[in-house]
């Protein structure tokens, strides 16, 4: 049974906006009572999605819009906004105007009457469900207590405009990020030979009379490390304040700043230590491909092969090097359960190089654009620590509140 509003004058926000400080305590209510479920006319599966369309897809994938579609027997159209949920990535949309509903795996919600959707949306991501391997996770969502002020003081919308705008701003911001991510895949496809040719189609004014690019192995640009974890029986040997480099600590980023493990001094002299600035590829697993540098001396596991150019490389140009040709090398691991490059396979890759001084020239201008990508990066997460900081003080803590 739900509490009357004098019971709850504790459920009030620790922000609240000038004009609503004396509008008393806010309502509370599962999930399950404030909405109802869509059922769309049908499903498209992933081999109807198309490239463009007149009617968006969305499904449970990260992108907010996963492909096209023609079909408008396939539209969800009627009241909106409505909320979409993954039931298997637990993944938080919502939709502003008529979609189709990509494949299976979704829930669409409609906001009752009580409480606005927009309103709605934001609050579900203060205390988000967290994915547990592939299950369905709309049986634990819809019990999730959520707490709302009356509809009618205008409290809600006003929450929702204020995160809907920070939402606005992380999307042209990420707008931004994906174009600056766009040029320099483009740019890196002007500036490096196209496979079976021996100079890109663009050079630097001082280097476009220089020789041909030479094809070197990676084996012939300096030292292949392939890492090794110690004894995770032995706790001596972690917690410490060296890198220990996994897969999982690779991300689009340039650089390793840290890592979710550490060894102690003890446990990594047990290890093949990689010098700075050095090149750790993924070669084994679902990674395979992912490519960083170290800007300290670290220690790798087994599924990454480190090259230590020699003086005659730019390690920064051998990293965009190796990324460039990244698709190519992760190829060579065919389509088997555990995809997996050995380090003599790894060592045997042709790849062509100009000398030191054009290398670096390029490496210069790559690192640029990176340091832009950085920065961008950095600008949304700070962004998205604000809204969540904004969050947890606009919406009562409703785990904190007496029932």
């Amino acid at each position: 049974m739900r509490m009357s509003k004098q019971e709850k004058k504790g459920l009030v926000p620790e922000l609240r906006f000038p004009e609503f400080q004396d509008k008393g305590g806010w309502d509370e209510d599962k999930l399950s009572e404030l909405v109802t479920t869509v059922t769309p006319p049908k499903k498209l599966p992933t081999n109807l999605y198309q490239v463009e369309g007149l009617y968006p897809i969305i499904d449970q994938s990260q992108r907010y819009i996963c492909g096209w579609t023609n079909d408008k027997e396939s539209l969800i159209s009627g009241h909106f906004p409505l909320i979409i949920f993954g039931d298997h990535t637990c993944i938080l949309k919502i939709a502003r105007g008529p979609f189709a509903q990509g494949a299976d795996g979704i829930k669409i919600l409609k906001a009752k009457d009580q409480v606005e959707a927009e309103f709605l949306y934001q609050a579900l991501q203060v205390r988000p469900v967290v994915m547990e391997e592939y299950k369905r996770h709309f049986s634990i969502l819809k019990e999730r207590i959520v707490g709302f002020p009356e509809k009618e003081s205008g409290e809600q919308q006003k929450i929702a405009d204020c995160l809907t705008s920070i939402d606005e701003l992380i999307s042209n911001q990420t707008q931004k990020l994906d174009a600056l991510k766009t040029h320099k895949k483009s740019l890196m496809q002007q500036i490096f030979p196209a496979e079976g040719e021996t100079v890109p189609k663009c050079r630097f004014p001082e280097f476009r009379h220089a020789e041909e690019w030479e094809e070197r192995f990676i084996s012939d640009l300096g030292e292949i490390i392939t890492g090794s974890t110690p004894s995770t029986t032995k706790p001596e040997y972690y917690g410490g304040d060296r890198l220990f480099v996994s897969p999982a600590d690779i991300s689009d980023q340039r650089f390793i700043e840290k890592t979710k493990t550490t060894l102690t001094e003890l446990g990594f002299s047990e290890t093949r230590p990689v010098k700075l600035e050095s090149i750790l590829f993924v070669c084994i697993g679902s990674t395979i491909g992912k490519i960083a540098q170290n800007h300290q001396e670290c220690a790798t596991n087994q599924q990454i092969n480190a090259v230590v150019p020699s003086a005659n490389y730019s390690n920064t140009f051998v990293y965009y090097s190796l990324e460039n040709n990244s698709e190519k090398i992760s190829g060579l691991a065919g389509n088997h359960a555990v995809p997996i490059i050995n380090k003599t396979a790894f060592g045997a890759v042709e790849i062509r190089f100009p000398k030191l001084p054009e290398q670096q020239k390029i490496a210069d201008c790559l690192a640029s654009i990176d340091e832009l990508i950085f920065n961008q990066t950095k600008k949304i997460e700070a962004l998205k620590a604000h809204k969540k900081g904004l969050m947890q003080q606009l919406f009562p803590a409703i785990d904190e509140v007496d029932k």
